[in-house]
């Protein structure tokens, strides 16, 4: 089944479908998040299977939001991801005391004994200390504060050197969609050699991969949230939006031959790649998420593999290994990136 659990360690599997919060965080939109509609989200995704949430310490409220929502469905099964982001104009001086801080505010904000994933970020690779971090992170798990450690948007050759420092990667969570392709490059086999699983954000670039925008015009001026913005950005760099209108029609076409939308298709396409274990997808309504639970039955054939294939031969991407263009301080991708969030704060 389409849909079945993959496994990420011994005795711990994902649901082929994982709830974001990025966008339920202060400052990603002018939106407020009702609660109560979020919560029967969650729910109506549980039922499914799709029992996995994904957030971060600089997701701000998110972690005790879910905390709520835990203390609320009390014997529901909830699996949470977090992450671990030590602000980039700080890392010089994060210390032990430091990460078990955030560590222990996670804790208390998700109302966890333990922490089931903790993602790991390092915002410069120039910067010393990021093994040093790591390895803080591994001691902690070995405590029982945390029960798997990954890593969250880092390339190729850091992913390699954290594995062979030892610390024992069970995932690491990237963008991935038929826009962005980098992960296939290196990143992929790598994972699939070291036994590690990719989980996915991105997959229907913040909204853009779905019917609302295929035949659209070319949006001007501010957009809705920092998702679009964020992901208009990695349009230009495939080809601009003629390109883009191209591929929505192909995606448009496959998904009418199965009955579901072109979301669908986008996540599933990510899905059948090499080691991917999970994507990544924000819902604020039981609509949007029952939407998304078409993905878990849906099979892409052969012939709708190669379809696709055929029109991301034509289109570029985004340019270097995965989050490389992010880093790069010239660029514009990291012009909308927003990087102290933690603000060395251990109680916020």
């Amino acid at each position: 089944m389409n849909g079945a659990r993959r496994e990420l360690a011994e005795g711990y599997t994902v649901p082929a479908v994982i709830a974001g919060a990025w966008q339920l965080s202060e400052g990603h939109s002018a939106r407020s998040v009702d609660r109560e509609a979020q919560f029967a989200t969650w729910d109506l995704l549980a039922d499914h299977g799709c029992d996995t949430l994904d957030c971060a310490d600089i997701y701000t409220g998110v972690e005790a939001l879910i905390g709520d929502y835990r203390v609320a469905r009390a014997g529901r099964r909830v699996q949470v991801h977090t992450k671990f982001v030590p602000d980039r104009d700080t890392l010089a001086q994060v210390d032990r005391a430091y990460v078990a801080s955030i560590v222990e505010r996670s804790l208390t904000r998700l109302r966890a004994d333990a922490l089931d994933l903790v993602q790991f970020h390092w915002w410069r690779y120039d910067v010393p200390g990021m093994v040093d971090v790591a390895g803080v992170l591994h001691d902690l798990q070995r405590e029982g504060k945390i029960r798997h450690l990954a890593l969250t948007n880092t390339n190729t050759a850091v992913t390699r050197t954290l594995l062979d420092a030892g610390l024992p990667l069970v995932a690491t969570q990237v963008q991935y969609s038929v826009l962005d392709r980098r992960p296939a490059e290196q990143l992929a086999p790598l994972a699939a050699l070291r036994g590690m699983k990719l989980l996915c954000y991105g997959s229907v670039a913040g909204g853009f991969l779905g019917e609302t925008w295929r035949g659209a015009a070319e949006p001007r001026g501010e957009l809705e949230n920092r998702s679009l913005i964020k992901y208009r950005l990695v349009i230009d760099d495939c080809g601009g939006w003629s390109a883009f209108q191209r591929l929505l029609e192909v995606l448009n076409d496959i998904a009418l031959r199965h009955g579901v939308g072109i979301a669908n298709v986008a996540q599933r396409w990510v899905l059948d790649q090499e080691a991917v274990g999970a994507v990544i997808v924000g819902f604020r309504n039981p609509a949007s998420a029952m939407r998304t639970v078409q993905t878990l039955d849906l099979s892409l054939s052969p012939e709708d593999h190669a379809q696709l294939a055929a029109v991301l031969s034509e289109m570029p991407m985004p340019a270097g290994d995965v989050y490389d263009a992010e880093r790069d301080p010239q660029s514009v991708h990291a012009g909308i990136i927003r990087y102290n969030l933690n603000k060395g704060d251990s109680h916020g």
